[in-house]
């Protein structure tokens, strides 16, 4: 088999950069052994607000064009529906918040985000006696559904290795590598926290941080937004709602736990009243950086082995957006941005 591009790894980075791959017309093969989950677990929001400080998330525009051109074309090439277009309200816990608010809601960036209208709460089911403040331009990618038929498909176009990737076996010369029968221009990895086993790129300093979700049944609630207090709480479907996410930089298993669930129980007794029942819970560890910023780039010493990786809590906004720069660079050598090369981190 001979294809310009070898990925490893199938989440959310390995999916954006496949997508760039196929709007360019360039032939790839996937491989992933379905050991890392962080996609799975996924919220799925995207939001260009940081809304513990009211501040704009870095190239909020330009990650909310791409994710609206990536996911629609993915919704009718799939025949499958992603994009949930679901106002967030940030729950205020005082005056001193809601003043906080509206003064950010006057900064350029922040203006065409954050509504200067104080939404008052009509609901029972909900405490906030402050009101809320609703952030615009966001939504909800239902990654799960995303992530399962994409991996259909690639089989189904004979594209998909369900293998671990052996990372010896890589034979690479100047023009090309070989793997078994495979030969290939480049290879990219977008493995997610299983990084930490690739000898190429692991000196990167790529932080596994956990996070567990819970899914609730509360049909008393009746929340059409989803709602930020001291957790997000996401509506998905027939008085179902998603509660997270923890943070745990501890533990790098997949297993759930009753820390986790409990953490979370307690954070969401304080954001409403009404009765709720768990039907699930889950766990991933998310590949975080220390500066928030994604990996990208390629190895110091072989020319045609690259990284896409580190997307952290936004990986459905970062992406699409990491995907292009890392493409546009390997294909017309247009620089990374500085922020995001891994050549930042060359001298630490």
């Amino acid at each position: 088999m001979n294809v310009d591009y070898i990925v490893v790894g199938i989440g959310l980075a390995g999916i954006s950069f496949c997508e760039q791959l196929r709007a360019h017309r360039k032939s790839f093969v996937v491989f992933d052994d379905g050991s890392q989950r962080s996609s799975l677990v996924a919220g799925g929001l995207y939001n260009p607000v940081v809304l513990k400080r009211f501040t704009a998330v870095w190239k909020s525009e330009a990650q909310l064009k791409l994710v609206k051109d990536q996911y629609e074309v993915l919704e009718r090439r799939l025949g499958i529906k992603l994009i949930s277009q679901v106002p967030v309200y940030r729950k205020f816990v005082s005056v001193e918040e809601q003043n906080n608010w509206f003064t950010a809601s006057d900064k350029p960036e922040l203006s065409k985000y954050l509504s200067t209208t104080l939404i008052k709460n009509n609901n029972k089911s909900v405490q906030a006696p402050f009101g809320f403040g609703r952030v615009n331009h966001t939504g909800r990618i239902a990654v799960k559904t995303l992530v399962e038929a994409y991996k259909k498909e690639l089989i189904q176009d004979g594209l998909f290795i369900a293998d671990a990737f052996q990372y010896d076996t890589l034979q690479i010369s100047d023009k090309q590598v070989a793997y078994g029968h495979i030969r290939a221009t480049q290879v990219v990895f977008t493995e997610g926290y299983g990084m930490g086993k690739n000898p190429f790129f692991k000196s990167l300093p790529l932080l596994p941080t956990k996070g567990e979700l819970l899914t609730i049944h509360a049909p008393e609630l009746q929340i059409d937004f989803v709602l930020k207090g001291p957790v997000f709480l996401i509506p998905i479907h027939r008085d179902q709602y998603l509660v997270g996410a923890t943070y745990d930089w501890g533990d790098t298993s997949n297993a759930i736990t009753e820390n986790a669930k409990l953490e979370l129980i307690d954070k969401l007794e304080t954001l409403i009243n009404c009765p709720f029942k768990i039907v699930d819970q889950v766990a991933g560890i998310r590949p975080t950086v220390k500066d928030r910023r994604p990996l990208v780039g390629r190895h110091n010493h072989y020319r045609n082995l690259y990284v896409l990786n580190g997307l952290g809590t936004r990986g459905v906004m970062t992406g699409p957006y990491a995907a292009k720069q890392l493409f546009d660079f390997i294909a017309y050598d247009i620089p990374l941005e500085k922020e995001i090369d891994i050549q930042r981190f060359a001298e630490g």
